[in-house]
């Protein structure tokens, strides 16, 4: 990552009272749980160790955030019936829930009358909007992250992300499909 692109842990950090999080694809292929994935896919198990290797890094990232009163929240647009991917994600929520964000998730048929982004996003407390870019594929395109702080982008997906947020379903009452 070049040092002008946006740090995901630095915009955390800075965050005050909210980080939102948008996720609208069926798939990732990222490098650093293509290791996971697959032991998941050979063996239906997913480390939901918080304490783990793979794990400890986000829990304590997410973990200072809500202890500062930092509200961490996650929406997933998804299509049904889900994705393999989504079912290991699905199987690794609660981590996400033990470090302290609140997750939910839409089907993609219950949104189709919202206006949403073109590619999954973070927003920091209403103000910066930082858009993940993936390739077609999954994985990280280049440059991989990009940060908007106009206002009328940013209330775009602000708006995208709690029409999508009111819609979706806890993560304790969703069921996959």
């Amino acid at each position: 990552m070049s040092q002008n692109e946006p740090r995901f842990d630095a915009l955390l950090g800075a965050a005050q009272r909210s980080a939102v999080h948008l996720e609208m694809r069926d798939t990732y292929g990222v490098d650093d749980e293509a290791d996971d994935f697959n032991e998941w896919q050979r063996s239906g198990k997913r480390d939901i160790d918080p304490g783990s290797a793979y794990w400890a890094p986000w829990v304590d990232l997410i973990s200072r955030a809500t202890a500062r009163g930092v509200t961490v929240r996650r929406a997933r647009v998804i299509s049904e019936p889900v994705t393999d991917y989504i079912r290991y994600e699905h199987a690794g929520t609660p981590v996400n829930i033990h470090a302290g964000e609140q997750v939910r998730w839409l089907s993609r048929r219950c949104a189709v009358d919202l206006l949403l982004p073109g590619c999954d996003l973070w927003i920091f407390d209403g103000a910066q909007a930082l858009f993940n870019h993936f390739s077609g594929e999954g994985g990280w395109s280049d440059p991989p992250l990009e940060l908007r702080s106009e206002s009328s982008t940013v209330k775009q997906c602000v708006d995208a992300f709690e029409a999508v947020w009111e819609r979706a379903i806890p993560h304790d009452q969703y069921e996959i499909h």
